[in-house]
């Protein structure tokens, strides 16, 4: 659970920054007519698409080094499903939440306040 948690705030912390540092450009695309929804989604598909490659390629990591850990283990299979498909996917979802919470805030933006910003 801790390291689910430790995830969680990392992740959100990431894309609360990359939001922040893409205030201008936000505000900008709300300025031409962007809808909240659409900056949502820009947002939200910039932050899944990392936090799938990063499951890729944590995945990827785990199989390899299940074969290490293949002789360590008593009594349970070093490939067992239900651990890489259920923890990925339970990652991804609290990844999503902590992706989502930054999106809607980004959607929020003023377009005049975030252009005053520089």
């Amino acid at each position: 659970m801790l390291g689910l948690v430790l995830a969680a705030v990392g992740v959100y912390g990431v894309m609360s920054y990359s939001v922040a540092q893409r205030t201008r450009e936000i505000g900008i695309r709300m300025a031409v007519g962007a809808a909240s929804g659409q900056v949502v989604r820009l947002v939200v598909m910039q932050g899944a698409s990392l936090v799938v490659l990063g499951a890729g390629i944590g995945l990827a990591g785990a199989l390899a080094a299940s074969r290490l850990v293949r002789g360590m283990l008593y009594g349970g299979s070093a490939l067992d499903p239900l651990t890489f498909i259920g923890v990925p996917l339970v990652l991804l979802g609290v990844a999503m939440l902590a992706i989502w919470i930054p999106a809607r805030r980004a959607a929020t933006v003023d377009p005049m306040v975030a252009l005053r910003t520089d």
